[in-house]
């Protein structure tokens, strides 16, 4: 398991400063980070999945600053390493599929709508010299994207919630579960998983602390015939959900 020499999963703002000295100019007089500026976490999420995970990532100017210890505990919750994956909507970042190879020794492939952040992903994965192959959705979820008749062990998705039914970027409080539009998405990813899955495969949604999103997309997927297990976990002072639904 990826940690700091403390054997916590985590990394002290002075060794992120060693990483990226820029940092200093965000920290008070008290040693710490003011993480309500945009700048001073992207730095500290770079220093983060370097250190830790050891990964270059480039952060799109207006995309939403993924914290890559988040999105490892998400993927800790079903991948046992060595399944063949998809994940839809990997974002600018491309950080679980990034992850899902280099930690989880996984291949990957993944999905990404934005022009721009499609982009930004295919830089990432390049960087990293991993495997990922990445494919433009232009729009579709699974079905007109991924060749039929390819199955997977696993799905795995951050589903988007926007204030409103849109193509457009997440806005920061958007892409930490603060939009209302997201069920529609999650419903009709784990419908068409069911054509692209092996037997026994899953999907694993990465969810806000929202119970009624829960209930509604568990309840939709016990009624296609998964059996659903979620799991709460915590990352800094927020809660999040694995739902984990299994064929």
């Amino acid at each position: 398991m990826p940690a700091w020499k403390d054997g916590k999963l985590g990394l002290p703002v002075r060794e992120a400063v060693k990483l990226f000295p820029e940092l200093e100019e965000y920290i008070d007089e008290r040693g710490r980070l003011d993480l309500s500026n945009r700048k001073a976490r992207i730095l500290y999420n770079k220093a983060i999945a370097k250190a830790l995970f050891g990964l270059e990532i480039e952060y799109h100017p207006r995309g939403l600053v993924t914290p890559p210890i988040s999105r490892y505990l998400f993927l800790k919750t079903f991948l046992k390493g060595g399944e063949k994956v998809l994940e839809i909507g990997t974002g600018h970042t491309a950080m679980m599929a990034l992850m899902a190879d280099k930690l989880f020794n996984c291949k990957v492939t993944a999905t990404e709508l934005d022009d721009e952040f499609f982009e930004y992903a295919r830089r990432n994965i390049e960087r990293n010299l991993v495997k990922v192959r990445l494919i433009k959705s232009d729009g579709g979820i699974i079905r007109g994207v991924i060749p039929e008749g390819e199955l997977f062990d696993v799905i795995f998705s951050a589903p988007p919630y926007y204030e409103r039914p849109t193509r457009g970027v997440l806005t920061e409080r958007e892409g930490v579960g603060g939009g209302e539009h997201g069920e529609a998405f999650s419903v009709r990813l784990i419908e068409e998983a069911m054509d692209y899955l092996k037997p026994g495969g899953k999907v694993a949604l990465f969810l806000p602390d929202k119970k009624p999103l829960i209930k509604a997309i568990e309840e939709k997927g016990k009624a296609l015939g998964y059996s659903a297990r979620d799991v709460k976990f915590e990352v800094g002072t927020r809660w999040r959900h694995s739902l984990i639904l299994e064929l």
